[in-house]
């Protein structure tokens, strides 16, 4: 594969040592905007590293329409389930120009063998994936749409310096709809009551806690 390694100070701006580690086994590469670098039922041997830019993550149906898995940031890596040899299991597509360290499977497979702390981190990256994801189903079946997406906003907040808790990323009610597998028109209808009672403020798309949503509506 072209492309050269990730100089140091892109790897010393991976806060994650296993991820870190990771990244230097790779080659750089940058896609642009929009581009779907991992695509559902494909065949492909790379684990992508982010180095700088944004992903989403996402399952569709033969009718296009989305479920995001989730959205991943510097520090983040994709595809780590090409370990497998297996077809990709969800697409993933940049929202921004986006730098990886992308590093393909032998590579990989070598620092496992050689390495037993590093399987181990690697092993543990997985498991922790996995408890996600199980999280993610169990939302999905036993929450009603109102309790997912008060879930989804209680996950997504990070206290502030002035005590608030706020979403630090920009989101839309679309993109919202589509992680909670719902449609926007009931999702809007979610923040318009949540924002009478008083619950959030959403001012330029920032999205602002100001009391925790009740567990049921």
């Amino acid at each position: 594969m072209n492309g050269e390694p990730p100089t140091p100070a892109q790897l010393a701006s991976i806060p994650d040592s296993f991820v870190r580690n990771l990244a230097a086994l790779g080659r750089v590469r940058t896609y642009p905007k929009n581009t779907v670098f991992i695509t559902e039922g494909d065949s492909s041997d790379s684990v992508f590293v982010i180095l700088s830019g944004k992903v989403k993550a996402f399952v569709s149906d033969s009718e296009g329409h989305e479920l995001i898995l989730n959205n991943q940031v510097p520090g983040d890596y994709v595809g780590e389930m090409a370990l497998d040899g297996k077809p990709r299991s969800a697409s993933v597509v940049t929202l921004e120009p986006t730098t990886f360290s992308v590093v393909q499977r032998e590579p990989l497979l070598e620092a496992i063998r050689q390495n037993p702390d590093f399987a181990l981190e690697m092993i543990g990256k997985v498991i922790e994936r996995a408890r996600e994801a199980t999280d993610n189903v169990k939302n999905l079946a036993l929450l009603d749409v109102y309790g997912r997406v008060a879930r989804l906003l209680l996950n997504m907040s990070v206290e502030e310096k002035d005590g608030k808790m706020r979403i630090p990323e920009k989101i839309t009610q679309q993109e919202i709809a589509e992680r909670v597998g719902a449609s926007r028109d009931m999702v809007s209808r979610i923040f318009r009551d949540l924002t009478v009672g008083g619950y959030i403020t959403v001012e330029n798309r920032i999205i602002t806690l100001n009391k925790k949503p009740p567990a049921r509506w």
